[in-house]
């Protein structure tokens, strides 16, 4: 079996372009499969796609090549071959060479890109492509009537854009770049380049590949930003944008809506370079689209609108406890936004009934039976969800059950039952969803519902309110670690909401009459308290979107809050309070 570090065996050949340059091209993959050609960026060449080839090695077959004055190309004579319909037109001849029967898919990187944009809204084979996936290389036409004003959010920051792209400037000045790459100054910049965004050293490029390339920014920069047109294609596109991008912002990006009818951006996290230190997220993110698109082509009409890949769902939102109380309406919250929402909950006739709700408000949701304290339903959970719907963009660790009394009516039973639920239950979703959302790349957002508990202790709340504060410590943890994989983590902290937990929570240590009155007077208090779970669900749903770290909803949580801060004093004195409702 092949490794997929190691380098792969490859069908090499020559292709001659319109003005008969030769183009070194390489195959790799079985012959039947369908055909992914990838166009490598400045100052690259083929092999930067071996990685990402490996990874897909026996699903496609994939098509690389030295694009002319890289590699093993040859270079044209003058500034004029390297225009971008010269580059255009060699995709097209060697798609024609490699796969003239059937439309093939495309994947371009850096300038690979901005040919391969030219390319596909033009009129040849490119412009027939089952599918397109951009990365950290826009339209230059698109790019230049985005900073025009076209589509373009008034906030977006044009100057970081301005100066990640300064080193365009220097490479139009005569003979200087070249000079300088020719040094030894240019060895070390050349390392520096290639490292920019990364977490390691820069690759080794040819000289070549670096003063050839020049001639790509000379030929077409000007002629495209200065006198821009408009440029269209019906090509699904997927636009990956690169966290860390020192180059080209994720603002930028957002010029392909101009010009394409069917797109979708995706953030994904790494550096410019991300084809080369992350090939494994690349590939999959490709597979992924060209999956969805093939799905869309072939399934019949009522079929897509039931049953889409995740370019056309919108967001999806896994959420536990979403058979009542918070978890439905936050359920319903998101559903309005056109989310597909996945409903888990012990009860099924309650995610069942969610579901339905949803439906109501235009949203899609799935009914899942989900036990929360169980380690393999999780694992069964989180496979079905990824096989089934994807990768959510969004966890809401909602699953709960509320338990009064004094400690030592605590019963070494009654403390695991709600471990087991209030923090194991959190543990679980965060490790199966946050692994799943980190080896796809594109980050997302995990919300841990908690609880005011957590500021305001009570000697009647010991067990839940323990539960709770460990919910809150364990965001705050998995919030500085998660980081780095561009996973938000929010802990949500709601106060006196009118739900069904009222009702619901056990009171250790009474009998089932004296349980029944305190369940009873607990339910007019938050009945007369008034907060609805509908209140709550918006401040999730924002907090989500904004990655606020703790969020207090209601007036007392807030205010249990700032006196934790500032006064905890006041909040012991409190705590020595019988609150029990009576």
């Amino acid at each position: 079996m092949t490794s997929r570090s190691a380098r792969l065996e490859a069908e090499t050949f020559i292709v001659v372009t319109t003005d008969g340059l030769s183009l070194a091209v390489a195959a790799t993959g079985p012959d039947d499969a369908p055909t992914l050609v990838c166009v490598h960026g400045y100052p690259d060449n083929r092999r930067v796609w071996d990685g990402v080839a490996g990874e897909l090695l026996g699903r496609y077959r994939v098509v690389t090549y030295d694009v002319r004055g890289a590699g093993s190309s040859e270079a044209p004579a003058t500034r004029s071959g390297y225009i971008n319909e010269q580059l255009a037109a060699d995709l097209d001849a060697v798609i024609e060479a490699v796969c003239p029967d059937r439309p093939v898919h495309l994947l371009g990187h850096d300038w690979g890109s901005i040919q391969t944009w030219h390319a596909v809204t033009g009129d040849g084979p490119s412009s027939r492509a089952a599918s397109f996936t951009s990365i950290s290389g826009p339209c230059l036409d698109l790019a230049a009537l985005w900073v025009a004003g076209q589509g373009r959010d008034r906030t977006a920051p044009m100057i970081t854009q301005l100066l990640s792209s300064a080193y365009i400037g220097w490479f139009h000045v005569p003979r200087l770049p070249e000079a300088v790459w020719r040094s030894a100054v240019g060895t070390r910049l050349g390392r520096a380049l290639g490292a920019a965004g990364s977490s390691g050293e820069g690759a080794a490029q040819p000289e070549r590949d670096f003063i050839n390339g020049l001639e790509m920014y000379r030929a077409n920069m000007r002629r495209h930003l200065g006198r821009p047109r408009h440029r269209r294609t019906s090509v699904p596109v997927q636009v990956l944008a690169p966290t860390r991008d020192a180059f080209v912002t994720a603002a930028l990006q957002e010029s392909a809506r101009l010009g394409a009818d069917d797109v979708r951006i995706l953030p994904v996290v790494g550096g410019h370079w991300i084809v080369r230190d992350r090939p494994a997220v690349v590939a999959a993110l490709v597979d992924e689209h060209i999956r969805a698109v093939v799905g869309r082509a072939a399934a019949p009409a009522t079929e897509q609108a039931a049953d889409d890949g995740r370019a056309a769902r919108g967001e999806l939102v896994v959420i536990t406890g979403a058979g009542s109380g918070i978890g439905r309406a936050t359920a319903i919250e998101y559903a309005a936004r056109g989310a597909t929402v996945v409903i888990a909950d012990r009860d099924s006739g309650g995610a069942e009934r969610t579901a339905r709700q949803v439906g109501l408000v235009g949203g899609r949701g799935i009914a899942y039976r989900l036990d929360v304290t169980d380690p393999g339903g999780w694992r069964e959970f989180a496979a079905w969800v990824r096989g089934r719907h994807g990768v959510p963009d969004v966890l809401i660790n909602n699953a709960g059950m509320g338990m009064g009394g004094a400690f030592f009516d605590t019963s070494v039973e009654d403390w695991k039952a709600i471990i087991d639920v209030n923090l194991w239950g959190v543990i679980h979703g965060c490790r199966e969803f946050g692994a799943m959302m980190r080896d796809r790349g594109t980050g997302g957002q995990i919300v841990n519902i908690s609880s005011a508990a957590v500021f305001l202790p009570s000697r009647t709340l010991p067990a839940y309110g323990t539960t709770k504060a460990g919910v809150l410590a364990l965001s705050e943890s998995l919030r500085g670690d998660f980081a780095r994989y561009g996973i938000g983590v929010t802990a949500v902290c709601p106060g006196f909401v009118n739900t069904g937990i009222s009702r619901s929570t056990r009171y250790v240590g009474m009998d089932r009459q004296a349980e029944e009155r305190t369940h009873r007077a607990a339910s007019g208090l938050y009945a007369r308290r008034g907060y609805s779970t509908e209140r709550v669900a918006g401040a999730i749903v924002r907090a989500a979107d904004r990655n606020t770290p703790v969020a207090p909803v209601t007036a007392e949580a807030r205010l249990g809050m700032r006196l934790a801060g500032i006064t905890p004093g006041v909040l012991r004195v409190i705590a020595r309070t019988d609150l029990t409702p009576n």
